[in-house]
């Protein structure tokens, strides 16, 4: 385990390249326009869900 340890932070040290500002600001605006996206999307098959569900037991169930 001891090796897996150092041979991993060795790894980071040698391998491991971190990106320019400008192009790590841009992979951070696509990363929150595609998570607001999907927040959204999410959002509005919930609302649906719940529509269906209230029709449902108020229609069917109560009939």
């Amino acid at each position: 385990m001891l090796t897996y340890i150092k041979e991993s932070i060795e790894e980071l040290r040698t391998n491991i390249t971190l990106p320019a500002r400008a192009e790590a600001t841009n992979l951070m605006v696509i990363v929150a326009v595609f998570s607001i996206l999907f927040a959204l999307a999410t959002w509005g098959v919930d609302s649906l869900f719940s529509k269906l569900i209230t029709f449902y037991f108020d229609n069917v169930i109560n009939n």
